[in-house]
């Protein structure tokens, strides 16, 4: 059995703690599960090398750096396998923070940021719309952010 199967309750209680705050000291998650310092480190470390933990972040607010317009773009390409082509163009947009190879009526599915809805009129006309390969594009602004949650890890 390899490592990536290898993720018991203690992992899971460990990986619910820190995802609702990745600044907690190990020695806090410690003292909720019941064991060492040492012990939340070496767990930590092998579940950052084995995958499970992807990194850590700080999270920015896009509205209190003056991006206060999210949309999300579906995209249509004249044929689904020039994907990857587009996406190497998407990478020099940095407004565009998330993309999805999906199936379903668009070949990709982005999320964006943008100033304003001018901001947003431009990155599509000048930018996402002008990428070879892209034909049309399906724009949702989002109204607001009901939920934004890590995927739970603990078992109900």
């Amino acid at each position: 059995m390899t490592d990536t199967l290898q993720i018991d309750n203690l992992d899971r209680k460990i990986l619910d703690i820190i995802t609702k705050n990745a600044r907690i000291p190990y020695l806090e998650v410690a003292r909720e599960c019941g064991v060492s310092g040492a012990a939340i480190h070496q767990r930590v470390q092998r579940l950052i090398r084995i995958g499970v933990i992807k990194g850590s972040e700080f999270k920015v607010d896009p509205v209190m750096v003056g991006f206060r317009t999210c949309a999300y773009i579906g995209v249509f390409l004249d044929h689904p396998g020039k994907y990857k082509e587009v996406i190497k163009k998407f990478k020099d947009i940095p407004e565009i923070i998330e993309c999805h190879y999906t199936t379903g009526n668009y070949s990709l599915f982005t999320k964006v940021y943008t100033r304003d809805n001018e901001h947003l009129k431009s990155i599509l006309t000048e930018k996402i719309q002008t990428i070879p390969g892209v034909t049309r594009t399906e724009t949702l602004i989002s109204l607001e952010e009901s939920i934004n949650r890590q995927i739970p890890v603990l078992s109900k």
